[in-house]
């Protein structure tokens, strides 16, 4: 079904509808990429939290 699409649109517009294709799938990528390590700086910032948060006294609580 994709292939077809883009054989399409190959045929009808040449290079242009490639080259437009090419820069939307290198888009994903990055988004991709960029989800990823905002994913990872976000457990890692949960897990400094919950260190913080075992550490320091319970409102004054013995």
């Amino acid at each position: 079904m994709m292939s077809d699409v883009l054989i399409r649109a190959l045929s009808d517009h040449g290079p242009w509808a490639l080259m437009v294709f090419f820069l939307l799938y290198r888009d994903l990528q990055k988004d991709q990429a960029t989800r990823a390590v905002l994913d990872k700086n976000t457990q890692i910032l949960v897990e400094m939290t919950t260190m913080i948060r075992e550490r320091l006294p319970r409102g004054g609580r013995i």
